[in-house]
């Protein structure tokens, strides 16, 4: 039996054949018309994704909303510790006074109370501990302040207060009247002198090249800070190994044992000061951190509020380093911990940073004064707590830190 004429060309013609079998699978592909009409059916599926964006969006906003409030709440926290810390503080010693006695005493210094306290509990308290613990919190919020202030400055997670120069200057003013014999009025002012002095040169050669400001102050500050710590040492090399020596090391070494009120007016006056002019400017480091050409066009110099925070920092760290000498670590270690708290937004991390270096150090001069019989140094014990706090900070968080 023979083949029609379409079979025999089909046969024939792979190509016809394949045509064929196409021919058969378009009607197929045009039978799945149904396909629009899942494509309809699947309308209100598209509309529910659709509306699905500004949920999520909604949502993502009130969750970044909840963020902020949280964090906006955790400075009024932060501050209620503070206190509790403070009140532990002048409870804790070889004279313990009870937590009640301490609030009704410090109450009763404004209000009429009924005396419940001893004069003992009142002069250890309010001559001995109080002085102490209102220097720790000054000097450590201040150095605290200062390190966040100069990490979004330069745009630098490693950066302190001694890479200025500022206390390497104070140092040297220090040690100065030191050897001068001014007593201790010429140490705290020679030392607020002499940074302020390392800070005018610091800006001077920030001025010098045509290059990056930020690299020129950073290198400014690193060539003051090794010139005054050569004076510094040729200082301790000059002293009476009997008389003189052993003061100065321990007084570069960080100590709050000499508080008085009259230090903690000393030092309330420049940190308050520079304190009051980072955290009134606090949103403008927001601005910076974007660099200098959008922080220019958004209307914030970057120069000028360069040098104004430069300033402001070095009245903090000198005015810290001239009543309490050299500490070490508390710039560093502080507005890491504070970012961790409250994320990378200046205008809650400076006060954050604040309140946490107070607290910071005065839980450090606690332990400085009750761990052995003799009082151990500041410096000590902050490189040896802030070391590996340090470390452990880095090893949790990594980039989270600069990444929020």
């Amino acid at each position: 039996m023979t083949a029609s004429a379409p079979d025999a060309t089909a046969a024939s013609d792979p190509r016809a054949h394949r045509a064929g079998e196409s021919g058969r699978r378009v009607p197929r592909a045009g039978d799945s018309g149904s396909q629009p009409h899942r494509a309809g059916d699947s309308g209100p599926q598209a509309q529910r994704a659709g509306d699905s964006g500004p949920r999520v969006s909604r949502a993502a906003e009130a969750e970044t909303g909840n963020g902020s409030r949280r964090r906006l709440l955790g400075v009024p926290l932060l501050a209620a510790l503070t206190v509790l810390i403070a009140l532990a503080a002048l409870a804790a010693g070889r004279y313990i006074v009870p937590p009640n006695e301490i609030v009704r005493l410090l109450t009763g210094q404004f209000l009429p109370v009924d005396r419940t306290w001893t004069g003992t509990e009142e002069t250890v308290v309010l001559d001995v501990r109080l002085p102490r613990v209102l220097l720790s919190l000054l000097v450590g919020g201040g150095l605290a302040l200062a390190g966040a202030a100069l990490q979004g400055v330069f745009r630098n997670p490693l950066v302190s207060p001694d890479v200025i120069g500022v206390a390497s200057g104070a140092s040297f003013g220090g040690v100065l009247a030191m050897l001068l014999g001014t007593g201790s009025f010429g140490v705290v002012t020679g030392a607020f002198g002499f940074g302020l002095v390392a800070l005018a040169i610091v800006m001077l050669i920030g001025r010098l090249g045509s290059g990056s400001p930020i690299l020129m102050i950073v290198l400014g500050g690193t060539v003051t800070a090794a010139f005054f710590s050569a004076l510094v040492s040729f200082g301790k090399y000059a002293a009476d190994p009997e008389s003189e020596l052993p003061s100065i090391v321990f007084w570069l070494l960080g100590s709050l044992s000499t508080a008085t009120y009259s230090k903690v007016v000393t030092a309330a006056i420049p940190v308050l000061l520079g304190a009051a002019v980072v955290l009134a400017l606090r949103w403008r480091l927001n601005i910076l951190s974007l660099g200098d050409e959008d922080a220019t066009a958004l209307g914030v110099p970057p120069r000028l509020t360069r040098g104004v925070f430069l300033c402001a920092v070095a009245l903090m760290t000198a005015g810290a380093v001239a009543v309490a000498g050299l500490v070490g670590w508390v710039g560093l270690v502080v507005p890491h911990l504070a970012r961790l708290v409250t994320g990378s937004d200046h205008r809650v991390l400076l006060p954050a940073s604040f309140l946490i270096g107070g607290s910071y150090l005065t839980v450090i001069d606690t332990l400085s004064r009750t761990l052995t019989a003799s009082e151990l140094p500041l410096g000590i014990l902050t490189a040896i707590v802030g070391a590996p706090f340090f470390i452990a900070l880095l090893a949790r968080s990594r980039n989270r830190m600069w990444s929020q």
